[in-house]
């Protein structure tokens, strides 16, 4: 089966959940979103089997699963046949998201409704998407995930500083690339650096604009130069006044 990346319509999906009901309320939402769903597992050894023989285009898989948890189980998966798999969770913290990262997974559903479940399959196709460009791109699995993280870093600048979505900062990416003749990761560095110097810029405009505002409370408080005032207490002390003296 061929993964079209371009379409998230008609897709057909393993749906890896041990508890019945919330799997019969997923199928619910899959098949009136017009998608197939091809079978149900209800643990990890069971997942990686139906993932080999049904061929799913996306797995929609719970993380707390009997013997294998939905991690180990997506990387068991996407070894085996690269495949865009959404993970069930309750929370998705930054070192849970690494590690999911790292085994495959896509795009995560923290609530089982049908807006939310909607988002989430067009994320992972997305990412699933990009991910097959990195790999493509990487060869060695290390090196595409050294790109990976640099793309991810280069994505998060352009929709800082271009208001982008995450899916048109890739494709700036892919354009920077192509018009530039560079691979993928020198391009990715090249805008994750570029966003050092802008910040360094950032700085020093922020710094004028501070010293500027100081200096204008000075000349309101003093007039045009902080010293007014001194010579004539100099006179006073007997002092004589700059430019006043007896002649040489």
């Amino acid at each position: 089966m061929v993964f079209d990346c371009r379409s998230t319509e008609h897709l057909e999906v393993l749906v890896v959940e041990p508890k019945d009901l919330l799997a019969a309320r997923l199928k619910e939402h899959l098949q009136s979103l017009g998608h197939r769903v091809l079978g149900q597992a209800r643990n990890g050894p069971e997942a990686v089997a139906a993932a080999q023989r049904l061929h799913p285009n996306l797995v929609l898989m719970e993380e707390k699963l009997p013997r294998f948890d939905g991690i180990d189980t997506a990387r068991a998966i996407v070894t085996d046949r690269p495949v865009p798999v959404i993970l069930l969770t309750d929370y998705a913290g930054a070192d849970f998201v690494r590690r999911a990262r790292e085994a495959g997974v896509v795009a995560y559903l923290t609530s089982v409704d049908r807006k939310r479940l909607v988002s989430a399959i067009e994320v992972a196709v997305e990412r699933f998407g990009q991910l097959q460009i990195l790999r493509r791109e990487g060869g060695d699995p290390r090196e595409a995930l050294e790109t990976g993280r640099l793309v991810e870093r280069a994505k998060k600048v352009l929709i800082t500083r271009l208001g982008c979505s995450e899916a048109e900062a890739f494709r700036h990416i892919l354009e920077r690339k192509k018009s530039t003749d560079r691979s993928l990761r020198e391009t990715a560095w090249t805008i994750v650096n570029a966003e050092g110097v802008l910040s360094g810029l950032d700085f020093a405009r922020s710094l004028q604009l501070i010293v500027g505002v100081v200096r204008r409370d000075l000349r309101r408080r003093w007039g045009p130069t902080p010293f007014r005032g001194v010579q004539p207490a100099m006179a006073r002390r007997g002092a004589p006044p700059t430019g006043v003296g007896p002649a040489p």
